[in-house]
Order: structure tokens, then sequence, then C-alpha cells
């Protein structure tokens, strides 16, 4: 009798020293795997602290680790709030800081939602959802730099913005590692063409993936079917746009707004809101806030849009502050699958504020001085004027400033068949400033010229560098130029930066609309030329 307890005291000894050195070793080959992730992170000290005591979950550990990395995003997004503010509001610094904690607050909220579709969509399938995750992962990582760029501006008013920078780091390097590793993983290739053509009136018309056929339809149509009409002259089921905004549903909502001057200030994050007008300069929304007359730079714009599937056509949008206005932004776009198709946005700094997400310009007339494109959208603009305006006395101007600020992000500007010239104002004493292509707004700022004709208002550089930036994000941002013409598009004089390039069709291929915002170009409704890859 005591030989068998022995033994099977033996049996369940060996068992459970076996049961040990099995969990021991599946623990160890779990930190080896996060450990090997972690590797191709920027911050891997924070990822393999995220994601220790994560447990092994086999062949999915891919999605098991991505999952739990935006998951810790999501926890910690979370803002101080007013509740916590200890400034006496009497104050113009307190003022300020609640205007950014306010601000800090809506971007997070944005922020949270992108996180929250990448979550489930990493869940579904990683490698169909590649791009979407990508584009909502660069998305939150631009919300948490506007975010700390908004307290940083205020410089060290106090303990409320001290938190708020850092916060938006922290939660901006666990984007960033989630953002590192889901790019690694293989997507579904996507197809480009390279050819532009004018289509038959019999062929079929092709649009983005992310414009439904009935938006489709809307787009073509020479009559609109809209669901209301906006009229100055009470002709209209409303007297402004902004009380049809109201009455959107969420789902697509066609606006039609009759020719007239609008002078309102709009900001909406309704999806599906269509709004069709009279002509790109006869339906004008009008707006003059600006920070020189006390307006915080994200509260100038006169519109503001980050509901998803935005369209507008034949509209305009205007800031009239001046260039004594400083940054005065006519309209600001943070919607994913956005078109604005034959549409007008001017100003002067900081015209249009292409903030994030994927967008499409077609035919746009877009007028200003100094950054007047900027932001951190994945956004093609193709076929449209991009118009030099008269700076300030010693000023200069730069048309696109990028925002990019984490080499993972699938964000930039692409500029394809534009045309770059000077306004009527300004081209008699064109030579008199400098104006630019563009300047780095942050570290892997992003920015294309292709296919584009290019006005000798253009200095020889081309490009010029952001004050007080140093010379790091020389070497670090990507601006490229491939085939222009016109009398400013000679390189030969352009700026010689590590990261400058003149690229070929290969490179530049991956800047048309197929590959960089990953939808087929959309057909204007006039059913004429269009260009779903290099011409």
């Amino acid at each position: 009798m005591g030989n068998i307890r022995e033994y099977w005291t033996t049996v369940i000894w060996v068992l459970g020293c076996s049961a040990v050195v099995l969990a021991g070793d599946a623990m160890n080959s779990n930190a080896n795997y996060v450990g090997e992730a972690c590797g191709f992170t920027r911050y891997s000290s924070l990822c393999v602290e995220t994601l220790s005591g994560l447990a092994s979950s086999g062949s999915s550990q891919n999605v098991h680790i991505l999952s739990a990395l935006v998951d810790k995003t999501i926890s910690e997004t979370k803002m101080p709030t007013s509740a916590k503010f200890s400034y006496q509001l009497g104050t113009l610094a307190a003022q300020r800081a609640h205007i950014t904690t306010y601000h800090c607050d809506e971007l997070m909220s944005m922020a949270l939602k992108r996180l929250n579709q990448s979550l489930l969509a990493l869940k579904e399938s990683p490698s169909k959802n590649k791009h979407d995750i990508q584009t909502w992962l660069s998305a939150v990582l631009t919300f948490q730099q506007a975010c700390k760029d908004s307290a940083d501006h205020l410089g060290h008013s106090g303990d409320i913005t001290d938190q708020i920078s850092q916060k938006m780091d922290h939660l901006s390097q666990l984007g960033s590692n989630a953002l590192a590793l889901i790019n690694r993983i293989s997507g579904k290739p996507k197809s480009s063409s390279t050819t532009s053509r004018r289509l038959a009136d019999h062929e079929e018309k092709v649009f983005p993936s992310w414009v439904s056929a009935r938006d489709r339809k809307l787009l073509q149509a020479n009559t609109i079917k809209a669901n209301v009409i906006v009229a100055k002259d009470g002709t209209g089921n409303y007297a402004t746009i902004s009380e049809a905004i109201q009455a959107a549903s969420g789902k697509r909502f066609v606006i039609y707004v009759k020719s007239g001057v609008y002078k309102e200030k709009i900001k909406t994050n309704k999806d599906g809101i269509t709004l069709i007008g009279d002509g790109k300069y006869s339906t004008l929304i009008v707006g003059d806030d600006s920070v020189a007359g006390g307006a915080s730079m994200p509260d100038s714009a006169t519109f503001t849009i980050t509901g998803d599937g935005f369209i507008a056509r034949d509209i305009g949008f205007q800031n009239t502050a001046g260039p004594r206005g400083k940054q005065a932004v006519a309209l600001t776009v943070a919607s994913d699958h956005s078109v604005l198709y034959r549409c007008s946005i001017a100003g002067y700094q900081d015209t249009l504020y292409a903030l994030a997400q994927r967008q499409f310009y077609r035919e746009c007339d877009i007028y200003g001085t100094i950054d007047f494109i900027f932001g951190n959208a994945a956004a093609v603009f193709q076929s449209c004027n991009l118009v030099l305006r008269r700076p300030n006395h010693g000023g200069y101007n730069a048309i696109l400033a990028n925002g990019r600020s984490d080499p993972g992000q699938n964000t930039g500007f692409s500029v394809q068949k534009c045309t770059i010239t000077a306004s009527s104002d300004f081209s008699p004493v064109k030579h008199s400033f400098n104006s630019y292509l563009g300047r780095p707004w942050k570290t892997y700022s992003r920015a294309v010229v292709m296919q584009s004709t290019i006005d000798d208002a253009i200095a020889p550089r081309g490009w010029t560098e952001w004050e007080g930036a140093g010379s790091s994000s020389l070497r670090t941002l990507y601006f490229a130029e491939y085939a222009n013409l016109g009398p400013g598009a000679a390189t030969s004089k352009r700026v010689q930066w590590p990261g400058f390039h003149v690229i070929g069709a290969a490179e530049a291929t991956k800047f048309t609309v197929g590959n960089f915002i990953a939808g087929t170009t959309w057909l204007p409704p006039t059913g004429v030329t269009f260009i779903s890859g290099l011409q």
C-alpha cells in the first residue's frame, strides 16, 4: 500500500513539475514574442511594459498584442476636466487654459471614436482592414498632437496645461507603438491604374469606394433632390445653413443652399452631410474670426466638419479677417472619406485646416498666404488652383504645412495636376516676396507636388524651413516633386536637404488617389477627364 502511495505521489510531483516547466516555457515564449514585436516600435520599453503579463493566444498573437495596445490607449485616453481647473477664470491666462481643456476634450472624444473603430476592425480582420486602421490610428496621433500644441502654445500657464502636455506625450507613445505594429501586417493589395482619360457617355463612371451608389447618383445628377433647401430670401425650408444641419438625421442628408452670402459660424460632427450650392463664388459661407481678433486657431474656423462622409459641391468657404488677422481658418475638415468638388476656400494665413482622415479635393480654388493648406490629413488635391495672395509687408507665402509627427502615419499632402499661381493683386509684385511650395510643420512632414504647373512666383529653392525647428527635421521630412511644368518647376536650384527628393513614376504612384487614400479616383459629375493614377 505504501509503495502505491509513493508511486502516485511521484507521478503527481512529476506532472506538477512538468506543468510548471511548460507554463514557464509558455511564459518565456510569450515574453520573447512580445520582446520581438516591441523591437519594431519607437518606444519599445513602454511597449513591453504595456504588454507585460499578457497571456499567449497562439496563432492570433499578432491580433492579441495589437488589441491590447489599442485597448490600453483607450483606457488611458482621459483628459483632465474643468472640475480640476484651479484657476480664477477672471484672469486671461485662466480663460485661455480653460479653452484649451475644452478643445482637448473634443479632440479626445474624436480620438476615442477612432480607437474604438480600430479595435473592432482589428478583431474582424487586421489584413482586410489595414488601411482603415492605419488611417484611424494616424488620426488619433494627430488629435493628440493638436491637443498638445494647444497646451504648449500657452507656455507654462500652470499645472493643468503641463498635465495635458505630459498626458499627450504618453498617449502619443502608446498610439505610435500600436501603429508601428499594424504597419507590419500584410494588407490586401490595392490596384491602381496609371491612365487618365475622358469617359464616353456610355462608360461606367468611377468613384472612390466610400461613395455609395446613392451618393454617386447624387453627384452625377444635373438636378439635385435635396432633403432641405436653404435660402436667404425665405423661399427655402430654412434661412440659415446652421438650422438645416441641425435637422440632419446622421444619414446622408442633402442640403441645397441657394446663392447668397451666409455669414455664419458652423461646427458639426454629424455624418453624411452634403452641401450643394449654386457655384463656388455664388453660394458663400463667410466668417471673420481670427487669432488677432482673440479667437484660438481652431475656433477661428468659419466652417468645421468632423462627421464622416462630408460632401461639398459648388460652394465657397471664406474667412475675411485679412492678412492682419494672423491665423484665420476658412474651413476645417476632420471628416473621413470627405469629398470637396468645385469649391472655393479663401483666406490668408491658415486657410484650409485639413486636420485628419482621408480627404479628396477636385477642381477647388484655394487662396492664401502662409501655411494656407495645413494639418495632417491624407489628402489629395487634384486639378485644383492654389492661389498665392499678397502677404503682409516683410512676410512670405508657403502653401503646404503638413503636420505628420510620427513616421508610421499614412498621412501627407499630394498635389496632382494642379495650377499654382498668383492672385491678380499679387502678380504685379510677386517677385518682391518669397513664395514656397511648403515648409515642415512637424518632424515627419510629408508633401508631394506632381504633374502640376508652377508659377515663377515660387522661389527657385522651392521649400523653406520652419523657423526655430532646427535642422533635424530636414532629414526626417519627405518633400518630393515629380514631372511638374511651368516657369517655377525647375528643380536644379531646389533645397539640398536630405529629405527632399526629385522622384520618378514608381515613387510618385504611391501618392495617387488609388494608393495614397485607398480609393479609386471618383469621376466629377460633368464626366470630364479623371485621373486614377499617373497620367
